[in-house]
């Protein structure tokens, strides 16, 4: 691989092109990029940030609004009395992999490399999903409560992984951001003793029935685990009901899992989960059903939500981004939401390098930061609220993972030069959770010609509009937008972009 470009003021990129496409920046205990605080440009001027193929990373510019158009032949019309759903917010997940690669580097590393996430200076993320016990991102199969017939969960008790990597990391995390962190807690399988298939991997569900004994002591298992973190000073935003349910329906599927239908997850939160939480410590926290693939949408919000005692436990509907091809976001979540309103929808999961055909970690793969791009754009433009990465860090395998289920990462780090790579999808999130704050409201947009171009626009709480492009083309794309408020901007988006553009209202 080479050295790109010599950094040339304290903020730029030190770029490393590995042959992927596009180029990671290279960051060490005592050297970042960061897009550091985004303040409110001047009234009549714009904020344009572009993140390129060609290696732009979050570059900055300022330009003026004009009263006349500029005569492009792309103009781009906010309708803000078009109101649509408002955002909470974007994150990633503080697995095992991902805490044990974090406390792999020096400390003065690991402090850059949760600056870059969580702070002001940073790319500000709101949310973390944390596994509750193991899941494939970590180095051994366990349960907080791996005693057979302890009903009680007397013996319940969090993991060194817990104890001694994940919550210090969180909490770190939390003193560096600058608003309360958005904490939710998904598990992966019941123990091994509660399951008809008495392990924790392959094809199983809870035994009984809804209602039973079994059931009861999975859904105390959710309180006991905030209960504990508690402890630590750590509380949740949310839960979900469990990590893809549909998993543990799977002949043998290969980690671990609980397979739920959305008819026993329908009763289970009725009769156990629901009525649990309400009479714990933990009554404000937010609910979220399905947390599998979103091709299960609407039906599986049809069978649980229609359903008054399940539903009126329920907040939000969990969704992960695998198979999306299949699954047409209008047919799924447009549809889930205007049968369910009041219900959020919220982006749980995604990875790049699942695929079989696609495995791993892909050093500089701008295709990936497109893939990252597209993918929230168009489920922000079907009412969904949030969107959540996955691992918040891998190693250049892209694990560790003892089932072997290698994948990618935004941040890739490498112990043995005690650096850490940002990849394009880095900054593919940074476009949308730096500029959208939790609040912002979408809002509606015309086109006077089709363009190829994705896009997405906003209103800010504090009265900024924020105007996010993709441009997957092979040319550059020349537009204006009109805000009747203000006038005309004239832009370019390069080929192979992300553009966010920024401006006030008042």
């Amino acid at each position: 691989c080479k050295e790109l470009l010599p950094s040339s003021s304290p903020d730029d990129c030190r770029a490393l092109n590995f042959g992927h496409g596009s180029v990671v920046c290279v960051c060490n205990a005592t050297y970042c990029d960061s897009v550091g605080r985004t303040g409110l440009p001047d009234p009549g001027q714009f904020l344009s940030y572009v993140s390129s193929k060609a290696g732009s990373r979050l570059l900055k510019s300022q330009g003026q609004f004009q009263k006349n158009s500029t005569g492009a032949a792309l103009r781009i019309t906010l309708n803000p009395s078009q109101k649509y759903q408002r955002i909470k917010g974007f994150g990633g997940a503080m697995t095992d992999a991902a805490a044990m690669n974090i406390l792999s580097l020096s400390s003065g590393a690991q402090d850059q490399l949760l600056r870059q996430y969580f702070s002001p200076d940073g790319i500000e993320y709101r949310f973390v999903r944390v596994p509750m016990a193991s899941c494939d991102f970590s180095t051994r199969l366990y349960t907080y409560a791996d005693t057979p017939e302890d009903y009680d969960l007397q013996n319940f008790t969090l993991a060194e992984e817990d104890i001694h990597m994940k919550i210090p990391l969180l909490q770190r995390a939390q003193a560096l951001s600058a608003q309360p962190l958005n904490l939710f807690a998904s598990a992966w399988s019941a123990p091994a003793w509660l399951k008809t298939n008495g392990a924790l991997i392959g094809k199983g569900s809870l035994k009984g029935k809804p209602g039973g004994k079994e059931h009861k002591t999975w859904a105390q298992y959710y309180i006991r685990f905030l209960e504990e973190y508690g402890k630590y000073n750590l509380s949740f935003w949310g839960l979900t009901s469990g990590n893809e349910p549909t998993a543990g329906e799977m002949t043998n599927y290969s980690f671990q899992a609980l397979g739920f239908t959305p008819e026993t997850q329908r009763d289970w939160i009725a009769l156990d989960l629901g009525p649990g939480l309400h009479s714990s410590s933990f009554p404000q926290t937010r609910l979220m059903i399905l947390d599998d693939n979103r091709l299960l949408l609407p039906h599986w919000a049809k069978v649980v939500l229609s359903d008054v005692q399940a539903a009126r436990y329920v907040h939000g509907i969990g969704f992960h981004w695998y198979l999306n091809n299949l699954a047409p976001p209008d047919f799924t979540l447009t549809a889930t939401h205007h049968l369910y309103p009041e219900y959020f929808l919220f982006a749980t999961e995604a990875c790049s390098g699942w695929g079989p055909l696609d495995r791993g970690v892909r050093l500089g793969s701008w295709d990936r930061a497109e893939d990252y791009a597209h993918d929230i754009i168009q489920d922000l433009n079907n009412y969904v609220t949030g969107w959540t990465d996955w691992n918040l860090a891998l190693n250049q395998d892209g694990g560790p993972n003892w089932g072997k289920n290698f994948v990618d990462s935004p941040i890739i780090v490498d112990p043995s030069k005690d650096v850490f790579y940002k990849q394009p999808t880095f900054y593919s999130m940074a476009h949308f959770s730096k500029f959208l704050w939790e609040g912002s409201q979408r809002v509606g947009v015309s086109y006077s010609q089709h363009t190829s171009m994705e896009i997405s626009v906003y209103i800010r709480p504090d009265a900024s509009a924020v105007l996010i492009v993709l441009n997957r083309s092979e040319e550059e794309m020349q537009f204006e937008v009109w805000d009747q408020t203000l006038g005309f901007l004239s832009e370019r988006a390069p080929a192979h972009s992300i553009l966010t553009l920024l401006w006030s209202r008042r």
